[in-house]
């Protein structure tokens, strides 16, 4: 586990602990907020929580505090919040549920192929190619403009 809390580790863990009140959000009655108050607030805390995916690793980088653990974590995060996201969107009908048991599957898989090729490489992790993360920026910013859904 991690010995100390360092900036990267704590901006992934606040990312992890955003997921259930971005949910909440939607779920709030609506005499607490309208439906187009939930999109803005939502969209804020996902657009904050997408950035934090660029800075955790940013900082980790700059400050030479990389780890294991953190490189552990932070995969945990970006799928619990796309997950989460994809749910809350084919609950509210602003996606296809298809399409986001097609992203959620390759999540899984992806993040699996990565845990077996470390393994069977014998080292600490797999690095991310430049395409995967050029698609997580892709995905974070569809799901953002989803989530937006200015029609309501």
């Amino acid at each position: 586990m991690c010995k100390q809390m360092t900036l990267p580790l704590l901006l992934t863990w606040s990312r992890i602990f955003l997921v259930p009140v971005f949910v909440l959000v939607y779920y709030l009655p609506n005499s607490v907020l309208d439906m187009q108050s939930k999109n803005l607030v939502a969209s804020i805390i996902f657009l904050f929580a997408a950035i934090t995916d660029y800075l955790d690793g940013y900082f980790a980088r700059l400050l030479k505090q990389e780890t294991s653990f953190g490189a552990f974590l932070d995969p945990v995060a970006d799928k619990a919040l796309v997950v989460a996201s994809l749910v809350i969107l084919v609950n509210f009908h602003r996606t296809f549920w298809l399409a986001a048991i097609i992203i959620i599957v390759r999540e899984i898989s992806i993040s699996a192929l990565r845990e077996w090729m470390a393994q069977i490489s014998k080292v600490k992790s797999v690095a991310v190619a430049y395409i995967g993360k050029l698609k997580t920026v892709m995905q974070m910013v569809a799901i953002g403009l989803l989530l937006i859904d200015y029609k309501s």
